[in-house]
């Protein structure tokens, strides 16, 4: 099953593509990219999952290429069943090498089961592993900046320190959206200076070039900016 898996994405692979993936992906190796566009990438997994050919591929890790991983995140993120999911993504995350495949996680059933998702985001975020942390601030930039936003949660992000480029910037992403959703609560985190500079600068940045943000709030942001 594994070979023929394997075997597929080679067939569906453009050379092109992987070249320009290359370039995106600075922590992958360009060997281990096969190069199989993302839309090919989730129709085959919903493939999978409807043949209930996706547990033999899934419960092999780790993978051997990038585009492996892909599938496999499309895999997970079509997976129904709340627990379930969870286990896998658990499992799956300590292998996640890159920013992409780390994002692509986008799982069906986490819009349903908050409750539960928010006590994982809190254990992701406190990980000691570069994309197990910067999935869970993407969790929380997703679910919980609307109707189940509270303050405790970028209280908890802003607190987060790391000397990981994709955790920083993911903190930094964090804030920006969160900016534009919740304006009058996020802004005394930069008021008050309670990110590292470089995230700092990098959330106001983004924020700035966010149309969700006004230009009046974007000329504020910027005499905000540290040097």
């Amino acid at each position: 099953m594994i070979d023929e898996i394997r075997e597929t994405l080679f067939r569906l692979s453009d050379k092109k593509y992987r070249d320009f993936q290359s370039r995106l992906l600075p922590t992958v190796d360009k060997d281990k990219i096969i190069g199989v566009r993302t839309p090919l990438l989730k129709q085959y997994a919903k493939r999978l999952l409807a043949e209930n050919k996706a547990e033999t591929f899934i419960n092999t890790l780790p993978h051997k290429f990038f585009d492996e991983n892909q599938l496999h995140a499309f895999i997970i993120s079509g997976i129904k069943d709340f627990d379930l999911c969870i286990k896998e993504i658990d499992r799956f995350l300590p292998y996640v090498d890159n920013w992409a495949t780390c994002d692509q996680l986008s799982p069906v059933s986490f819009k349903k089961n908050r409750k539960e998702l928010i006590k994982k985001a809190k254990e992701w975020i406190a990980s000691d592993k570069t994309y197990t942390i910067r999935f869970g601030i993407g969790v929380l930039m997703r679910y919980f900046l609307d109707e189940d936003y509270k303050k405790e949660y970028p209280k908890a992000v802003s607190k987060i320190r790391s000397d990981e480029y994709y955790v920083n910037m993911m903190i930094a992403w964090y804030f920006a959206t969160a900016l534009a959703k919740q304006y009058d609560s996020i802004l005394p985190f930069i008021e008050n200076g309670e990110l590292d500079t470089f995230t700092h600068n990098k959330a106001i940045q983004k924020a700035i070039e966010s149309y969700r943000i006004t230009e009046k709030q974007k000329e504020y942001l910027k005499s905000l900016k540290t040097y």
